[in-house]
């Protein structure tokens, strides 16, 4: 493969270090084998997420020492505002402490008990705050998306049919709509601009509101510059702003694309929905131009959202990512594919077919990958994916992987070696891998703070 180099060069740098491998297997047992559960210090690679673990640069840190730390009025805000509205085209902004206050904010006003929100393959705290508003998420994402191997190069699509029986069948019982960019819990998919424009039309003709959770807004239009051909031509901007034009308003966890260690917002075009939403904001929040977040974060914000959709930046982030998955898939590790932007996601099912899916295939993996290199990744299958409010059985997602978040700006190369050499070892030891149970399972979000036994 042609190397691509990064955009940038490094300033600062932090020591990392490497434990043995019998001090991870016990650090690995005192956390009740969850890799949540383990200290920094005690990884190596830390591949878990790409929240809020970026490396911010040269400009943003500048920015940080202009803040203006005042309650209200400040104007840190102001120039957050601003940045927002370029970048993304609304007009009313409510800045959140993350993507999950913003959740939390905008489902306590749009959603009513029993009220559906159809979309694709909601991540688990959209799901989350969804049933914790007495809703209910229905996935319409096309059937692509449980096929690893498919090169389908937008398994994030919704299925535009599913979409149109289930919002008539259920009438006026529709909260809303919502296209998550890119698909997290489908292996980091994009969504193409011609299915958000139909899913856009349904809406329109139903009169159901369409928001994104925009948390990757960027890797998804860099996508559509690269795989739809009527776009080849148009820069990240231009599309971000015909993606933005065809939704209602967007929650935003500015911890991903905006390349931040904190920070989220809600941005919306109606005037009334906005007024709706700010005595709950400030109840929950904090004030209107906070929301949560200090001055710096602020200004952090307003750098980094402008260079989240720089081009040469996306180019190398993707390139990355896609770098990782195609030299596993040389040894021999089943990845989903194409590659996403932000993370590559290891097919735990087929990787390790002697786990059953009650013992969490993709979490042993997370383990087991933990114990060999100190690289700490995450689940994404029926862990992840909770059990249902209806009938208290584990959901079946219809996947289980390993996911391999790259932090923005953080790894080199060698680091992306290192892993590919420690999946060589984990592949000859695969069938000694051994599945887990609970000890302790949460009553929601049970991936962040379960505890489990080797079976």
């Amino acid at each position: 493969m042609k190397i691509t180099p990064p955009p940038y060069k490094i300033k600062v740098v932090q020591k990392i270090r490497q434990i043995g491998r019998a001090e991870r297997v016990e650090r690995l047992e005192n956390a009740y084998f969850n890799p949540f559960f383990l200290d920094a210090d005690d990884v190596y690679i830390d591949l878990l997420t790409d929240s809020g673990t970026g490396a911010m640069s040269d400009e943003q840190w500048s920015a940080i020492m202009r803040a203006d730390e005042s309650y209200a009025g400040s104007n840190s805000f102001k120039r957050m505002e601003r940045a927002i509205r370029e970048v993304f085209g609304f007009q009313y902004i409510i800045p959140t402490h993350q993507g999950r206050g913003a959740e939390d904010v905008f489902d306590r006003i749009m959603i009513k008990e029993g009220m559906l929100v159809p979309g694709n393959k909601h991540f688990d705290t959209t799901k989350a705050h969804i049933e914790d508003k007495k809703g209910f998420a229905v996935d319409c994402t096309i059937d692509e998306i449980h096929n690893t191997q498919s090169t389908h190069p937008f398994k994030g699509n919704l299925d535009t049919q599913k979409l149109e029986r289930v919002i008539r069948e259920n009438n006026k019982n529709i909260a809303y709509v919502l296209i998550t960019i890119t698909c997290n819990s489908g292996g980091g998919q994009p969504v193409s601009l011609a299915n958000i424009l139909h899913v856009s039309k349904i809406c329109r003709k139903h009169r159901v509101p369409l928001f994104f959770d925009a948390a990757r807004f960027a890797e998804n239009a860099y996508f559509i510059k690269e795989r739809e051909k009527k776009y080849h031509k148009k820069n990240i901007q231009y599309i971000v702003h015909k993606m933005m034009s065809c939704v209602d308003g967007c929650l935003m966890s500015a911890k991903k694309d905006a390349i931040v260690n904190m920070g989220g917002f809600i941005a919306v075009r109606d005037k009334s929905l906005y007024k709706n939403l700010a005595p709950i904001a400030i109840l929950k929040e904090g004030f209107l131009h906070y929301g949560g977040m200090s001055g710096r974060d602020m200004e952090a914000l307003a750098i980094g959202i402008r260079e989240g959709i720089d081009y040469d930046y996306l180019r190398y982030r993707t390139w990355q990512v896609k770098f990782l998955a195609e030299e596993l898939q040389k040894i021999g590790i089943p990845v989903v594919t194409p590659p996403g932007g932000h993370a590559v996601y290891v097919d735990a099912k087929k990787f390790l077919p002697h786990i059953p899916r009650e013992q969490f295939p993709g979490h042993a993996l997370a383990c087991q990958l933990y114990i060999e290199g100190g690289i700490r990744g995450v689940e994404i299958g029926t862990l992840l994916a909770g059990r249902d409010p209806k009938t208290g059985k584990n959901v079946d997602p219809g996947l289980e992987l390993l996911r391999l978040a790259l932090p923005r700006r953080v790894y080199t190369l060698e680091h992306l070696y290192y892993v590919i050499e420690v999946f060589k070892k984990l592949k000859e030891n695969k069938d000694k891998i051994r599945g887990l149970g609970f000890t302790y399972e949460p009553p929601t979000l049970r991936h962040f703070n379960a505890k489990f036994k080797l079976l």
